[in-house]
């Protein structure tokens, strides 16, 4: 049988922020997740490309959450394709997670930085353009 609560909730004592606030914390997670899968890549395929997506992913999120984002050491798993296109299929997930909240927050910025690297990320595994 049913009974009702008689106390607050847990999310009732916790922290209150505001949609704006939670986007936000959403999209830095998103952007530094992103970073970390971009580090990843850096390290089995050096380019410039992908230092240069790196340095503005982490401006983005310093930007967002006031400061310099925590930075996993790539592991030293080996270069195989296999490995290479399934961190191409992660970035290229987060990319989208991140676009879709910078775009619910209005922000036009971190919007196209995210589909920047959707679009790098999706060359890189040979999906066709959708633009």
């Amino acid at each position: 049988m049913y009974e009702p609560i008689h106390t607050k909730s847990v999310r009732a004592h916790g922290p209150h922020r505001s949609r704006e606030e939670e986007l936000e914390i959403r999209l830095a997670g998103h952007l530094t997740a992103l970073l970390t899968v971009t580090d990843e890549l850096r390290a089995l395929q050096p380019s410039a490309a992908l230092d240069e997506a790196a340095r503005g992913l982490s401006l983005r999120v310093e930007r967002l959450g006031g400061g310099t984002p925590l930075r996993a050491a790539p592991t030293t798993s080996s270069a195989t394709p296999a490995r290479i296109a399934a961190l191409h299929q992660r970035a290229h997930t987060l990319a989208g997670q991140a676009l879709v909240v910078a775009t619910q927050r209005g922000d036009a910025a971190g919007a196209a930085l995210a589909a920047e690297r959707m679009h790098a990320h999706a060359a890189a595994l040979g999906i066709p353009d959708a633009a």
